[in-house]
């Protein structure tokens, strides 16, 4: 085995872990309780969960997506988080190898799926991930080969700027919030993290995306205009195209 698929493999394992404690923060957070303690239980029956069936990935695929002791469907959630917090770890450290700077990017993949996580179940971007984030992201600039930390903090307003006004915009024209000062705390933290530039890529993908997505439903019948989507899963997906393809995208288009 090669050094390279070894360290790959390693990352990727310690990922679907991390992703696991993920699924946690995604679940208790927004209720206030512990990440750490209790142990896990299913939300169905309360029972707990044995360390063997606590696998990630492994034991969703042995219980074939379901709790052992009452059968209860478990959400396709917590699977797709550990598998996508290990396919990060792997691409972090691909795109910035053994430096500082691939800890950095992972900190910033985990923040973004967290808080998409969070969003896509509640419809909030909680601060106590927003705050530390942003203030992170201008710490963490001296770290980091693709942002200074001037950069860092011009992104940072860039992001919460443009948004913010947008908002603004939207209340003042239609009478009613457009989008939530959590998507504006988001923006701001993931500009801290990769500059005004990814913030114009984030914004980009994250549009697109959002758009395409909510035609889509409108199409089917399962939302009207009237209707929210979580806008914070669109902009983590547009962050991470930014963090791994923005430059590329970027150039593609002579901004770069």
């Amino acid at each position: 085995m090669s050094a390279q698929l070894f360290v790959s493999c390693y990352l990727a394992a310690l990922g679907l872990i991390i992703g696991s404690y993920l699924n946690v923060v995604i679940h208790r957070l927004p209720r206030r309780t512990s990440t750490i303690l209790p142990r896990s239980r299913c939300p169905s029956c309360q029972a707990l969960i044995r360390p063997w069936d606590n696998i990630p990935l492994i034991s969703y695929l042995v219980l074939r997506g379901r709790c052992r002791s009452c059968r209860a469907a478990i959400s396709w959630r917590y699977p797709l988080i550990e598998a996508l917090t290990a396919c990060c770890f792997v691409l972090c450290h691909r795109a910035f190898g053994n430096s500082w700077a691939t800890g950095v990017a992972i900190l910033y993949c985990c923040l973004l799926i967290v808080l998409a996580g969070v969003d896509a179940e509640h419809f909030i971007l909680p601060d106590v991930l927003t705050y530390p984030g942003m203030l992170a992201g201008l710490l963490v600039g001296l770290l980091t080969p693709w942002i200074s930390w001037q950069q860092s903090l011009l992104g940072m307003a860039v992001g919460g700027g443009v948004l913010w006004i947008v908002s603004e915009v939207w209340f003042r024209l239609r009478k009613v919030d457009g989008l939530g000062l959590g998507d504006v705390k988001m923006l701001a933290m993931i500009g801290a993290f990769i500059g005004w530039r990814g913030v114009a890529v984030t914004l980009f993908v994250s549009s697109l995306a959002g758009s395409l997505v909510g035609l889509g439903l409108i199409l089917m019948g399962r939302m009207n205009l009237q209707s929210r989507l979580p806008f914070g899963v669109f902009l983590a997906l547009g962050g991470l195209v930014a963090l791994f393809g923005g430059p590329r995208l970027l150039a593609l288009y002579g901004l770069f």
